[in-house]
This record gives structure tokens, sequence and C-alpha cells, in this order.
């Protein structure tokens, strides 16, 4: 279920939101996407009081954000990428950082929610670059 929520969340706020109300016209619209997107794992760490993982969570959203900015100056398929890439860390987080304070459900709707958003916005810059 948490899957489905993610997915259907993420074309309703890409489509919907995004698409329909005209948000996604400007570039910052999936970069701004990506760094809250980033930013729930140090949420979750500072919600469990563990030190250690906020430290590890906070340097690994960096990452996911260099690249997100980067992709904002320079192409929005970093920013895709970025995305993706997050979705397939959600896949492997517990594996990689022990964080108490994650949801169970979160990682499966994190990831739908990110691959989804990804393959949206990747749909968008092909249809508009098509379009030009």
């Amino acid at each position: 279920m948490a899957f489905l929520i993610g997915a259907v969340l993420a074309l309703g706020v890409g489509g919907a939101l995004g698409t329909a109300v005209g948000l996604d016209r400007d570039r910052a619209f999936y970069t701004t996407v990506m760094a809250v997107v980033a930013s729930y794992y140090v949420l979750f760490a500072a919600m469990a009081g563990s030190t250690h993982v906020l430290v590890v969570e906070t340097a690994v959203a960096i990452l996911f954000l260099a690249v997100t900015l980067v992709g904002f100056r320079r192409s929005l398929w970093l920013v895709v990428a970025a995305l993706a890439s997050h979705g397939a860390f959600d896949a492997i987080h517990g594996r990689l950082i022990a964080n108490p304070g994650v949801p169970l459900w979160w990682p499966a709707f994190c990831a739908s929610y990110d691959v989804v958003a990804a393959g949206y916005l990747a749909f968008l810059l092909v249809h508009r670059r098509a379009r030009a």
C-alpha cells in the first residue's frame, strides 16, 4: 500500500500541483521537491535522538543536495538522476544506516514517490524539448 500511496502522491504533486497549476514552469520546483525528499531521513534521525545517525544522514543528504543544486544550475536531468537515485537509496537504506526514527512504511513510500517523480520530470523534459 505504501508503494501505491507514494506513486499516487508523486503524480498528484507533479501532475496536479506542478503541471496543472504551473508551478513546474520554474526550474526550482523539482529542485525544491528533491531538497525536501533528501531531508526526511535527517528529520527521522533527529526525532530518534541519535547524534551519530543524524551526522550520517546529514552527510548523505548533503550529497543528494549537491547533485540537485548542480542540476538546478546546469541540467534538470541531474535532478531526475538525484530523485531516481534517492529511490534506489530508499530500497537499501535500512541495510546501510540503522535509523531508529524511520517509520516501517517510509522506505517503500519514499522509493515509489522518488521514482515516479523522477519519471514524471523526465517525461516533462523530453516532452517539452520535443515541443520546442
